[in-house]
């Protein structure tokens, strides 16, 4: 008897728990809500819906009642529901506290597709750029929703497919349309795709779930005339591999213009010429775009490069990339000086073939700047004395110099006197400042101080050459040859020239060489003889920036 009265108890308890949707049958791309109605005091478990379907507009309605001095209470759940395919789906048992919900039953029929010619409430449709592109080509991609009627609410959803990667890119554009004779609302969203692999690639339409703003009667009688629902066709796209013939690194781009914005045409020793370059690629995000490569003049010039400027935009369906650098030559010696224009090789998507950039090499004419070396002045005779020739201008210049090199003698014995007695009592008031290995002397010329903050800094965001400067500053150097003979550490080494066969020969992958040049020099460069500091020598140099 017990038992009985248990199981009946049980059977109770389970009866007053129970669940049902709104309809049993719907097409794809629309909702259908599940009530959920129970005396348990827990949530229900909506985990295993999220297999099949997408959930929005989670609602709770609680009550409670008394009769005959006993409380009793109830609460009513309800979720919308989106199917993500066409079929017989099941509606799986959910938990809500103790108790346990009775699978349900729901079919899905395949919707027809709303286009601009059915003059349907809402359609979408998607574009795509290129429909045979090459593997890591970027293509855009751009969704539009049409709707002709006022929103409560609403979701537009694009799934990214197996075998590529897909990004968002900026924001919503709205605007009006009349079609058909019915003015639509325009919701534009852009995305860029990105292919891994060769082959046929599914994308799938955008789909787009709504609710309409109703009117009295719909809300009153509980009619879903509000719901809308659009989907847009899939696509395939022919994905290509890459041509044996391309070079490296690969590019894949629509177009490529290389043009200067600021290019002198004359320059002085010792002084800065700025020169700015401007590139324009069509189809390519910031990510895939190589750096600019800074020229090398040798000896005749200095060479300094500063970070590139980025500007990402969205032109006619497709990505466009805006790269702006700025280039400062400083010119050793004067005369004429080449510095040769910049070349990018690329593949050009549309012809189907490898294209190079470049542009002119500049030709710069260098004076003697203010800063730099005299050349020495030719020796004139005094005004109002008579000229000097032959052995009179000989006698002349050694007499001159009997006594001019005994005056420097003294003087400088002078002043490297006055120097010791400087130096000798400053050592006694201050303690000797220690040198950081790596960086040199005190020299003729300033060199610009970096930290590892910058070395860092260089790596994530900079350009390589970028990051040779900063390694060749901290190093005391002036290349990347003596850069790499001052490290100590192998696996620095390794990494540093990776990067220049990647990018000068074409062997590898820059952006792999760029991980692995972040890797090496994660925690700073390892110089050789790096645990031993230099002194302080007891006086400061008599001639700064001679050894």
């Amino acid at each position: 008897m017990a038992l009985w009265l248990l199981l009946t108890c049980m059977g109770m308890a389970q009866a007053q728990t129970r669940a049902w949707l709104d309809r049993e049958s719907i097409s794809l791309g629309e909702t259908v809500i599940l009530n959920i109605e129970t005396d348990q005091s827990g949530q229900p478990d909506y985990g295993p819906l999220r297999a099949e379907f997408d959930l929005s507009r989670q609602n709770t309605n609680r009550q409670m009642q008394m009769s005959n001095g006993t409380v009793s209470s109830s609460a009513l759940f309800s979720v919308a529901l989106s199917p993500r395919r066409n079929g017989e789906l099941q509606i799986p048992a959910l938990r809500v506290g103790n108790a346990q919900t009775a699978p349900l039953r729901l079919v899905v029929a395949q919707a027809p597709l709303a286009t601009r010619d059915s003059n349907a409430l809402a359609f979408v449709e998607t574009t795509v750029d290129d429909t045979q592109p090459y593997v890591q080509q970027t293509v855009g991609v751009v969704v539009r929703l049409y709707f002709a009627t006022q929103l409560a609410s609403g979701e537009l959803v694009l799934d990214t497919p197996a075998g590529a990667s897909l990004q968002r890119v900026g924001e919503d554009a709205t605007s009006t349309r009349d079609i058909g004779g019915r003015r639509y609302n325009v919701v534009e969203r852009r995305f860029m795709l990105v292919p891994e692999r060769s082959g046929a690639l599914q994308v799938p339409g955008a789909r787009f779930s709504g609710q309409g703003v109703g009117g009295f009667f719909d809300d009153f009688l509980g009619r879903d005339s509000g719901q809308l629902s659009a989907r847009a066709p899939d696509q395939t796209l022919q994905v290509r591999a890459v041509p044996a013939n391309a070079s490296q690194p690969w590019l894949p781009l629509k177009s490529l213009q290389l043009r200067y914005t600021t290019a002198p045409n004359s320059a002085r020793t010792g002084e800065a010429a700025n020169i700015v370059v401007e590139a324009t690629a069509t189809g390519v995000t910031k990510a895939q775009f190589p750096d600019l490569p800074v020229p090398s003049l040798g000896d005749a010039a200095q060479v300094f490069a500063e970070p590139p400027q980025y500007d990402e935009s969205f032109v006619g369906g497709s990505p466009q990339l805006k790269l702006t650098r700025r280039y400062s030559v400083v010119p050793q010696q004067t005369g004429p000086l080449t510095v040769p224009g910049i070349r990018l090789g690329w593949w050009d998507v549309r012809a189907g073939q490898a294209q190079v950039t470049a542009l002119p090499d500049l030709q710069l004419q260098v004076e003697q700047g203010s800063g730099g070396v005299q050349p020495p002045p030719v020796a004139q005779a005094a005004v109002g004395s008579p000229a000097l020739k032959g052995t009179d201008l000989a006698l002349a210049a050694a007499g001159q110099r009997d006594w001019l090199w005994p005056a420097l003698a003294v003087g400088f014995a002078l002043l490297w006197l006055v120097t010791l007695i400087w130096g000798l009592s400053r050592r006694r008031d201050a303690p000797v400042r220690e040198r950081r290995p790596g960086v040199s002397g005190t020299t003729g010329t300033a060199a610009p101080a970096y930290s590892q903050a910058d070395l860092r800094r260089a790596l994530d965001a900079g350009g390589l050459d970028e990051v040779v400067q900063i390694l060749a500053a901290m190093a005391g150097v002036r290349d990347l040859d003596a850069v790499l003979a001052r490290l100590g550490d192998a696996g620095q080494r390794q990494a540093l020239e990776r990067m220049q066969r990647a990018r000068w020969a074409g062997q590898g992958d820059v952006s792999q060489a760029r991980a692995q040049l972040r890797e090496a020099f994660r925690a700073g460069p390892r110089w050789r003889d790096a645990g031993k500091v230099a002194e302080k020598p007891l006086l400061d140099p008599l001639y700064p920036g001679q050894s």
